[in-house]
């Protein structure tokens, strides 16, 4: 099925981006780069929903892993409406 594949690569090029993105900032001003504010655009958003909910723990924010399994849940879930309809 062509649209599941579509949905699938499109899910993980975004969960790339997220880890690449919450890699860049382990490296000084990574995320001021040019790719670093290209990725911010797309991934920020997403990434404040849940800094909004999960403060840092000693500095370390895990709201990262919990944004990327809410994306495979969100992944898994749209794939399962899809394939009943086609």
């Amino acid at each position: 099925m062509l649209i599941l594949t579509i949905i699938n690569r499109l899910f993980e090029l975004y969960s790339l981006a997220l880890v690449i993105y919450v890699l860049m900032s382990w490296f000084p001003n990574a995320q001021q780069s040019r790719f670093g504010q290209l990725l911010g655009r797309f991934c920020q958003p997403y990434l404040d929903f849940f800094d909004r909910f999960i403060p840092p723990i000693g500095g370390i924010s895990f709201s990262p892993i919990v944004a990327l399994i809410a994306l495979q849940f969100i992944q898994n879930g749209l794939v399962l409406v899809v394939s009943m309809f086609f």
